[in-house]
């Protein structure tokens, strides 16, 4: 087996400078960096780590978008990290030979064994192990959204108030465009439940107010959305079968984490919440399973590298493409935040 063994050298200096405030103090240290003028060697060296992984699968150049090859119930215990926000789209045990419409076809929507039910103690038993590894990886003020339909959303919000969390809302996403029900024997499916909880019922949480009233019209936003399913521009890298449009995942960072944010999916599938999180000027770790979809996550990747695709991207979500018309500066990177990485 091949293993990637990171080597971290940390390096150190104090620079001392004159000037009018610490801001620019540091401003001016930061330009003369940049020259060349301060170059540290090794007489500034303070310590070295090393890190052997045989899961890191991708991490980009910018190094804002990493993923991770394996079972997150086995990774997650194997890094020491803390996320501002967590998206998890679990199984919701759906796969049971059903099927519905897709282009005017029939199709069994069956999604994967990942997806196959079991028995409702095991199915509480899996979602009280992933949130329970979830909650440890998160900060005391951070936020977890877990998406659901009846199948699995009962089971999740039982897990999260038995391990402590606050569940803040539950939110209804009413698909403008959901398949028709073609048996004629219920009413059509069009909605999914997402929950959004805080880790601890005493620490507040981040919500950004003003500006989920900003893109809803001057209004108080609702926790019923109606945002389209995925549109087939999404998918041109691939196809995931559970995969969710960048406007939920986009209005949901939007919603509850600040630029430079680290956000965690531990069912990343093909990495809707990372290409948002990435458009939106904040940083991700996905985990996943299954090969063939981190292919596509690292393709999305790759092609959002392209500053016409990237550009192209944010005027096709409606959220991005208001604020970026009304508050264009309102991506940027924190300055308390670019040094706080991955381990790996």
């Amino acid at each position: 087996m091949e293993y990637q063994v990171t080597i971290t050298e940390i390096l150190s200096r104090t620079e001392r400078v004159e000037a009018s405030s610490a801001l620019m103090a540091e401003k001016m240290v930061r330009l003369r960096y940049a020259k060349e003028d301060i170059v540290l060697d090794y007489s500034d060296f303070k310590s070295v780590d090393f890190h052997t992984s045989d899961s890191l699968f991708f991490k980009s150049e910018d190094r804002a978008f990493t993923l991770l090859h394996g079972d997150s119930t086995r990774l997650l215990n194997e890094f020491d990290f803390k996320f501002d926000m967590i998206f998890a789209d679990p199984p919701y045990f759906l796969s049971n030979g059903g099927i519905s419409v897709q282009s005017g076809r029939v199709v069994c929507v069956d999604k994967g064994e990942w997806d196959r039910g079991g028995t409702p103690e095991s199915i509480d038993a899996f979602n009280r192990e992933w949130i329970s590894l979830c909650r440890n990886k998160l900060k005391d003020n951070g936020t977890i959204w877990i998406s659901g339909t009846y199948h699995n959303i009962f089971s999740v919000a039982n897990a999260l108030t038995e391990l402590g969390f606050k569940i803040l809302n539950v939110i209804t996403w009413a698909k403008t465009n959901p398949p028709p029900n073609i048996s004629c024997r219920y009413f059509t499916y069009s909605t999914e439940f997402i929950i959004w909880a805080r880790k601890c019922e005493k620490v507040p949480h981040y919500y950004n107010y003003d500006l989920m009233k900003q893109v809803n019209e001057g209004k108080q936003m609702r926790d019923v959305w109606q945002l389209p399913a995925i549109a087939p521009w999404e998918k041109r890298c691939g196809k995931h079968p559970t995969q969710k449009p960048l406007s939920v995942l986009s209005r949901i960072i939007l919603a509850s984490t600040k630029p430079g944010a680290w956000i965690l999916d531990p069912f990343t599938g093909s990495s809707t919440t990372g290409i948002a999180a990435n458009l939106l000027g904040r940083r991700f770790l996905g985990i996943d399973k299954e090969e063939e979809y981190l292919e596509i996550s690292r393709a999305r990747k790759l092609e959002l590298e392209d500053v016409h695709t990237f550009a192209s991207y944010r005027k096709k979500v409606k959220d991005i493409a208001l604020l970026d018309k009304e508050s264009p500066s309102l991506f940027a990177y924190e300055e308390e935040c670019v040094g706080y990485d991955l381990p790996f």
